[in-house]
Protein backbone atom coordinates (compact mmCIF):
# COMPACT_ATOMS: atom_id res chain seq x y z
CA UNK A 1 0.00 0.00 0.00
CA UNK A 2 1.14 3.18 -1.12
CA UNK A 3 2.28 5.72 1.94
CA UNK A 4 -0.14 8.89 0.94
CA UNK A 5 -2.88 5.78 0.48
CA UNK A 6 -2.57 4.49 3.65
CA UNK A 7 -2.44 8.27 5.31
CA UNK A 8 -5.87 8.65 3.38
CA UNK A 9 -7.21 6.27 4.72
CA UNK A 10 -6.34 6.16 8.06
CA UNK A 11 -5.93 10.16 8.69
CA UNK A 12 -7.83 12.29 5.97
CA UNK A 13 -10.81 10.15 5.94
CA UNK A 14 -11.42 10.64 9.42
CA UNK A 15 -10.76 14.28 10.03
CA UNK A 16 -13.31 14.60 6.35
CA UNK A 17 -16.01 12.63 8.61
CA UNK A 18 -15.51 15.15 11.54
CA UNK A 19 -15.58 18.58 9.23
CA UNK A 20 -18.46 17.03 7.40
CA UNK A 21 -20.31 15.10 10.35
CA UNK A 22 -23.66 14.76 7.97
CA UNK A 23 -22.42 13.72 4.86
CA UNK A 24 -22.16 9.98 3.88
CA UNK A 25 -18.63 8.54 3.71
CA UNK A 26 -19.39 7.74 0.00
CA UNK A 27 -20.18 11.47 -0.29
CA UNK A 28 -16.85 12.53 0.86
CA UNK A 29 -14.01 13.91 -1.73
CA UNK A 30 -11.64 11.66 -3.17
CA UNK A 31 -8.64 11.76 -6.07
CA UNK A 32 -9.77 10.40 -8.64
CA UNK A 33 -7.18 10.68 -11.43
CA UNK A 34 -3.81 12.77 -12.35
CA UNK A 35 -3.38 13.88 -15.40
CA UNK A 36 0.14 14.94 -17.08
CA UNK A 37 0.44 16.35 -20.14
CA UNK A 38 3.49 17.75 -22.45
CA UNK A 39 2.66 19.85 -25.48
CA UNK A 40 5.94 19.36 -27.75
CA UNK A 41 5.02 21.94 -30.51
CA UNK A 42 8.16 23.78 -31.71
CA UNK A 43 9.74 20.53 -30.12
CA UNK A 44 8.41 18.58 -32.79
CA UNK A 45 11.16 19.89 -35.53
CA UNK A 46 13.68 17.96 -34.13
CA UNK A 47 13.19 14.02 -34.98
CA UNK A 48 14.11 12.71 -32.04
CA UNK A 49 12.07 14.91 -29.77
CA UNK A 50 9.12 12.83 -28.78
CA UNK A 51 11.12 9.63 -28.22
CA UNK A 52 13.16 11.99 -25.89
CA UNK A 53 10.22 13.48 -24.01
CA UNK A 54 8.19 10.28 -24.30
CA UNK A 55 10.97 8.23 -22.45
CA UNK A 56 11.36 11.08 -19.59
CA UNK A 57 7.47 11.61 -18.97
CA UNK A 58 7.57 7.27 -18.23
CA UNK A 59 10.61 7.73 -16.10
CA UNK A 60 8.65 10.35 -14.07
CA UNK A 61 4.99 8.73 -14.03
CA UNK A 62 5.83 4.54 -13.98
CA UNK A 63 3.87 4.12 -17.14
CA UNK A 64 4.21 4.58 -20.94
CA UNK A 65 2.37 8.10 -22.24
CA UNK A 66 0.44 7.97 -25.07
CA UNK A 67 0.90 10.16 -28.35
CA UNK A 68 -1.92 13.07 -28.62
CA UNK A 69 -2.37 13.99 -32.07
CA UNK A 70 -3.88 16.87 -33.82
CA UNK A 71 -7.53 16.73 -35.25
CA UNK A 72 -7.37 19.02 -38.05
CA UNK A 73 -5.03 21.14 -39.97
CA UNK A 74 -3.56 24.75 -39.24
CA UNK A 75 -1.69 26.15 -42.07
CA UNK A 76 -0.73 29.35 -39.85
CA UNK A 77 0.85 26.79 -37.61
CA UNK A 78 2.22 24.43 -40.23
CA UNK A 79 -0.27 21.45 -38.92
CA UNK A 80 -0.70 18.83 -40.92
CA UNK A 81 -4.39 16.49 -39.44
CA UNK A 82 -2.82 13.58 -37.68
CA UNK A 83 0.03 14.95 -36.58
CA UNK A 84 1.53 14.06 -33.34
CA UNK A 85 1.76 17.38 -30.97
CA UNK A 86 1.78 16.25 -27.31
CA UNK A 87 2.07 13.25 -24.67
CA UNK A 88 0.10 12.43 -22.02
CA UNK A 89 -0.57 10.41 -19.07
CA UNK A 90 -3.43 9.09 -17.05
CA UNK A 91 -2.62 7.83 -13.25
CA UNK A 92 -4.80 6.17 -11.12
CA UNK A 93 -4.69 4.03 -8.07
CA UNK A 94 -1.37 3.40 -6.82
CA UNK A 95 0.47 4.78 -9.19
CA UNK A 96 -1.67 7.97 -8.47
CA UNK A 97 -0.58 8.77 -5.13
CA UNK A 98 2.68 7.38 -5.29
CA UNK A 99 3.29 10.34 -8.00
CA UNK A 100 1.71 12.78 -5.76
CA UNK A 101 3.34 11.52 -2.82
CA UNK A 102 6.88 11.86 -4.55
CA UNK A 103 5.50 15.36 -5.95
CA UNK A 104 4.79 16.94 -2.69
CA UNK A 105 7.70 15.73 -0.98
CA UNK A 106 10.60 15.80 -3.21
CA UNK A 107 9.84 17.65 -6.34
CA UNK A 108 8.10 20.73 -4.85
CA UNK A 109 10.80 21.69 -2.42
CA UNK A 110 13.11 21.53 -5.61
CA UNK A 111 11.53 24.29 -7.71
CA UNK A 112 13.68 27.11 -7.59
CA UNK A 113 12.34 30.01 -5.37
CA UNK A 114 8.84 27.99 -4.70
CA UNK A 115 7.11 29.43 -1.82
CA UNK A 116 3.93 27.05 -2.51
CA UNK A 117 1.18 26.80 -5.46
CA UNK A 118 -1.84 28.74 -5.78
CA UNK A 119 -4.91 27.42 -4.19
CA UNK A 120 -7.26 28.58 -7.01
CA UNK A 121 -9.36 25.83 -8.60
CA UNK A 122 -11.28 25.51 -11.71
CA UNK A 123 -15.12 25.66 -10.41
CA UNK A 124 -15.32 22.24 -10.34
CA UNK A 125 -13.26 20.72 -7.77
CA UNK A 126 -10.20 19.75 -9.96
CA UNK A 127 -6.99 21.08 -9.60
CA UNK A 128 -4.78 21.92 -12.27
CA UNK A 129 -1.12 23.50 -12.19
CA UNK A 130 1.86 23.73 -14.52
CA UNK A 131 5.64 23.18 -14.21
CA UNK A 132 7.91 24.73 -16.94
CA UNK A 133 11.11 22.67 -16.79
CA UNK A 134 11.12 18.24 -16.19
CA UNK A 135 14.45 18.94 -14.87
CA UNK A 136 13.29 19.25 -11.27
CA UNK A 137 12.22 15.74 -10.72
CA UNK A 138 15.23 13.20 -9.40
CA UNK A 139 14.93 10.50 -11.97
CA UNK A 140 15.62 12.59 -14.92
CA UNK A 141 19.33 12.35 -16.08
CA UNK A 142 20.47 16.12 -16.36
CA UNK A 143 22.80 14.61 -18.54
CA UNK A 144 20.44 13.49 -21.08
CA UNK A 145 18.01 15.87 -21.34
CA UNK A 146 18.68 18.24 -24.72
CA UNK A 147 15.87 21.01 -24.32
CA UNK A 148 13.86 21.71 -21.03
CA UNK A 149 9.77 21.22 -21.27
CA UNK A 150 7.00 21.94 -19.38
CA UNK A 151 4.13 20.29 -18.86
CA UNK A 152 0.52 20.38 -16.83
CA UNK A 153 -0.62 18.35 -14.22
CA UNK A 154 -4.20 17.93 -13.14
CA UNK A 155 -5.58 16.31 -10.35
CA UNK A 156 -9.22 15.27 -10.65
CA UNK A 157 -10.96 14.91 -7.77
CA UNK A 158 -14.80 13.89 -6.51
CA UNK A 159 -15.24 16.92 -5.28
CA UNK A 160 -18.37 19.27 -5.97
CA UNK A 161 -16.89 22.53 -4.75
CA UNK A 162 -13.43 24.07 -4.68
CA UNK A 163 -13.31 24.43 -1.14
CA UNK A 164 -13.97 20.62 -0.85
CA UNK A 165 -11.19 20.03 -3.41
CA UNK A 166 -8.57 22.65 -1.60
CA UNK A 167 -9.24 21.18 1.85
CA UNK A 168 -8.71 17.48 1.04
CA UNK A 169 -5.54 18.46 -1.02
CA UNK A 170 -4.44 20.66 2.14
CA UNK A 171 -5.25 17.22 4.08
CA UNK A 172 -3.16 15.07 1.69
CA UNK A 173 -0.02 17.29 2.25
CA UNK A 174 -0.22 19.69 -1.04
CA UNK A 175 1.97 22.68 -0.80
CA UNK A 176 -0.35 25.64 -1.46
CA UNK A 177 0.98 28.97 0.03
Amino acid sequence: MSRLYKKFKEEVVTELKKRHPGKSPMALPVLKKIVISMGLGEGLKDKNALQEHSDELALLSGQKPVVTRSKKAISNFKLREDQPIGLMVTLRGKMMYDFLDRFCNIVAPRIRDFRGLSSKCDGRGNYSFGLTDQQIFPEINLDKVKRTQGMNISLVTTAKTDEDCVELLTLLGFPFK
